[in-house]
């Protein structure tokens, strides 16, 4: 693809990494030394056995996690503190997507942590392997067959497929053209009664200065196909609820995104005597978890009527709020439950005039705090503190529904930990189940690679830029 105009991509992207990759360069070989470009300095990312191919490494390094279906060997390493994902690829592609994700790490959008490409690496008797992308370990993240491995509500597909909504709308927002849509490309956070996806695998996406209705309505379309295909593998293994219809969740996923979109991005009209409907649409926004930057505002020609477009900046409104106040960095509907608890908390000790950061802390210290404490220490890896506490109260609150008064806290937590919690743990045959079912989909075949990198030509993916006369087309 060809560079329209650099002068209009977010300077952050520009600046992104050294790494400049050429997906369209023909394969080229492995240099002949060892090359770590990193974005991080643990000095233990040179003591790996760099010369073993990634399914050999040893046992003691490996961290046991459930690893999503890839066509690539992957394997969760410990290194040092920190647990890194590693992924073996090709030169090319390993170079390719690292700098993809740096670059949508830098525009602040929910993807893993890009780590290091390796290249350059070559076993002892002098012959070349693969390159390895690293990228860090979403911490309590699950692929969504391991979700479905537990036993779960019955509406947890429908769940899945709204976050998967809300992440398309910010990458595409931000000008990401998908190309390989599947819920075995995104990680799940639970997030209060809700999830959180993030981005896991941008082989076949590329960065665009803005998206076409093509270019977006092409990844729902396959979005759509995908996990239908996906969500009737897991009814086919009788790990999908019965109730579960396929094609509806699939036509959710559809529903969902363009009611989003609509949402954020349409043009409303309003008469000069109806200024507070403007204010109604920056709340709605806000509700869903986007800040407004800006608002464009137009009058008709006539005068008779005001066109206003909001610019939207980002999601994370409440996780934001919640920052500023505690310094607690969570998930979106976990931030809106703690602001609720600690509005509740400052009513109840009658505070309402005083400085909402100086009663933030105090509900720290006094309520917060002494709850997550009580995390059991082999959970502590399981589930996140702000999910803990969210569960807690609302565990909370089916007690005290139950006995006809309220319930201490204290007895809330350890009722939660007894017969809540141990729900949280995978059964190690379980974990191999997945894994290997993880591992059944890789294959060691580098033409499959000959086109990656060319995202959008009609040979790829179906989607073609030249067929699409509205086309604004950046390509790194």
């Amino acid at each position: 693809m060809e560079i329209t105009d650099l002068n209009q991509m977010d300077p952050r992207v520009l600046k992104a990494t050294s790494v400049k990759a050429d997906p369209t360069a023909p394969p080229t070989a492995e240099p002949q030394a060892l090359k770590i470009t990193a974005a991080s300095s643990n000095p233990r990312m040179f003591t790996l056995p760099w010369e073993k191919p990634l399914a050999t490494w040893p046992e003691d390094l490996l961290a046991n996690l459930p690893r999503g279906i890839s066509r690539h060997v992957v394997r969760f390493v410990r290194v040092g503190d920190e647990v890194y994902a590693m992924k073996e690829i090709t030169r090319n592609v390993a170079e390719r997507e690292y700098e993809l994700l740096r670059r949508l790490e830098k525009l602040e959008l929910p993807t893993v942590e890009p780590i290091a490409v390796v290249t350059g690496r070559h076993n002892r008797d002098g012959e070349p392997l693969e390159a390895i992308l690293v990228t860090k370990h979403l911490k309590f993240s699950l692929p969504y067959r391991a979700l479905f491995a537990r036993n779960l509500r019955p509406d947890t597909a429908e769940r899945l497929i709204d976050a998967l909504a809300v992440l398309m709308v910010r990458l595409h927002l931000a000008g990401f053209y998908w190309g390989d849509v599947s819920l075995s490309n995104v990680l799940f956070l639970r997030d209060a009664d809700a999830f959180s996806a993030f981005l896991v695998d941008a082989e076949t996406g590329d960065l665009h200065v803005r998206l076409t209705e093509g270019q977006r309505e092409y990844d729902i379309d396959l979005a759509r196909t995908n996990i239908i295909g996906e969500l009737m593998d897991l009814s086919s293994g009788s790990l999908l609820p019965s109730e579960v219809d396929e094609v509806e969740v699939g036509n959710r996923l559809v529903d969902r995104y363009h009611s989003l979109w609509s949402a954020l991005t349409d043009v409303d009209s309003f008469s000069p005597d109806e200024m507070w409907k403007i204010e109604k649409r920056v709340n709605k926004l806000n509700e869903l978890g986007f800040d407004v930057d800006e608002l464009e505002m137009n009058t008709t020609p006539d005068g008779n009527r005001v066109l206003v477009r909001p610019r939207v900046v980002d999601a994370g409104y409440a996780s934001r709020k919640l920052l500023r106040l505690t310094g607690l960095d969570v998930q979106e509907n976990q931030a809106k439950r703690l602001l609720n608890d600690l509005d509740a908390y400052r009513a109840s000790t009658w505070r309402q005039g005083e400085d909402m950061e100086i009663v933030a802390t105090d509900w720290m210290r006094e309520v917060f705090e002494p709850t997550v404490r009580m995390i059991p220490a082999e959970y502590r890896s399981q589930i996140e503190p702000a999910q803990f506490f969210h569960e807690v109260l609302t565990h909370r609150w089916f007690l005290a529904e139950q006995a006809g008064h309220d319930v201490p806290m204290d007895e809330a937590v350890e009722s939660y930990i007894a017969s809540v919690l141990p729900k949280y743990k995978i059964d190690d045959s379980v974990m191999d189940a997945i894994n290997a079912d993880a591992d059944s989909g890789v294959i060691d075949d580098e033409a499959t690679y000959d086109t990656v990198g060319s995202v959008g030509s009609a040979d790829d993916d179906g989607y073609n830029p030249e067929d699409d006369p509205d086309a604004a087309v950046w390509s790194h």
